[in-house]
């Protein structure tokens, strides 16, 4: 047979084979998903991958740089929002007494099935010379495939994965997930009338110890010192914040201390489950590593989405029931309580979406402790709306989170970048293709 030339074959042609051979229906390729299975498949193949490969290892930090600037730009976003959630929610109950915790709840995680509507209006904006059919597929085709790299935990998907319908596994696992969810989110909303939004803050975010203590076994991070002391630290803080004034507060009964620890033993439980509830999310909902940042974000909207749909076709039923039992007379927010409870399901929505992203792009326990910021933030604010000036407790407890988070951010870096080395060794650099 005449020697042929490279520059002359398909990209998908068999050297040494017939060029007309029959090949059956696996391998018709003239459909949108199945060419772009392919170029999955087989990145090394296209031509934009040719040239990536000049200079991979580049790439490949590029994208994991470009991974934590999205990241560091969602932090941002769910520290303002988890501020103006918590300040509201707290005014809502102590000030407005419209103490309704379950339904607060119910609204507020109903609220993110806006996220996945909201996420498709701006993607449609960014890509409006696109026709509306070649963008609706586009995007199907993402989510589907994205679900499925899900299910499998492997970037490379096969002929046969394309054909299984990922959605019976993400209606379980968005059931799975919302249950816990809801769970420890219900103890937060039962606490904050009965505690202060600083200890609030501080408590519920001890989820970060808990994050690590479950990532090991379910995510099976490695335990390493530096990790180990910077969660540490983080508690401490926490703890200095929330317990470093001795004493109860200026003008607080006996009575009133009681709820508060009341109120602090109920979001201890809370912070738990909460940190339970990162890891699942990470291990049963979040893509594999490798997975573009682009994707990544708009993967975790969706799912924060699904969570906030199945919250309200199906966590209704509490309501109805703590009802007549008297537990939580059901009673519409009106007037002033209307509008602050509008602005505190907007903030909620907004800091869930932005710390599902977060997660999905870098850890729970880097979410956590990253969370924890907000307890400075927060004590700001208390400070600046009732003029009662910040005490050394709040001052050095946070230094002592913004010290933990620094630590940990460093630690988590070069945790991903080993990861990243070791992966590129072995496959090669991952994609930067959003689509």
């Amino acid at each position: 047979m005449p020697f042929r030339s490279p520059f002359h074959r398909m990209n998908d042609a068999h050297s040494q084979q017939p060029l007309l051979k029959e090949d059956g229906p696996q391998r018709e390729s003239n459909t949108f998903a199945e060419s772009h299975e392919r170029i999955l498949e087989r990145p090394h193949m296209s031509r934009r991958s040719t040239f990536r490969s000049r200079t991979p290892d580049i790439e490949d930090k590029n994208l994991t740089r470009r991974k934590y600037i999205l990241a560091s730009g969602f932090l941002l976003l769910s520290l303002i929002s988890f501020v103006i959630q918590t300040e509201t929610a707290v005014y809502i109950q102590h000030e407005l007494h419209w103490d309704k915790p379950y339904c607060m709840l119910y609204l507020t995680h109903g609220s993110w099935s806006l996220l996945w509507p909201t996420q498709l209006l701006i993607l449609r904006i960014q890509k409006r010379k696109l026709s509306w059919d070649a963008f609706w597929r586009r995007h199907v085709f993402l989510l589907r495939t994205t679900a499925q790299m899900v299910e499998r935990q492997d970037l490379h998907l096969t002929t046969r994965d394309d054909h299984r319908s990922p959605v019976p596994y993400m209606l379980k696992t968005t059931a799975f997930i919302t249950s816990a969810l809801t769970i420890a989110g219900g103890s937060w909303y039962v606490a904050v009338n009965m505690t202060t939004a600083s200890d609030l803050t501080a408590i519920y975010n001890c989820s970060a110890f808990f994050a690590y203590a479950f990532s090991v076994p379910l995510l099976k991070d490695k335990l390493r010192f530096d990790k180990i002391f910077s969660v540490l630290v983080a508690i401490i803080g926490v703890l200095v914040v929330a317990y470093g004034d001795s004493g109860p507060e200026a003008g607080e009964s006996s009575g009133s201390a009681d709820n508060r620890t009341l109120g602090n033993i109920v979001i201890g439980v809370g912070s738990v489950l909460y940190g339970l509830y990162e890891v699942l999310y990470k291990k049963l909902a979040c893509p594999p590593e490798g997975t573009s940042p682009g994707r990544s974000m708009i993967f975790a909207n969706t799912v924060g989405s699904l969570i906030g749909t199945f919250t309200l076709l199906v966590l209704w039923f509490p309501l109805p029931i703590l009802h007549w039992t008297g537990l939580e007379t059901f009673r519409w927010p009106t007037g002033e309580a209307a509008w602050m409870l509008l602005i505190s399901v907007i903030a909620n929505a907004t800091f869930s979406g932005s710390f599902l992203v977060l997660i999905s792009l870098t850890s729970p326990v880097l979410s956590s402790v990253a969370a924890l910021l907000t307890i400075f933030l927060v004590a700001i604010v208390d400070w600046l709306r009732t003029g009662k000036p910040l005490s050394v407790a709040a001052l050095s407890g946070g230094v002592l989170i913004i010290v933990a988070f620094l630590l940990l951010s460093y630690s988590t870096y070069r945790e991903v970048d080993e990861e990243r080395r070791r992966r590129f060794a072995e496959d090669g650099p991952d994609s930067d293709s959003d689509d």
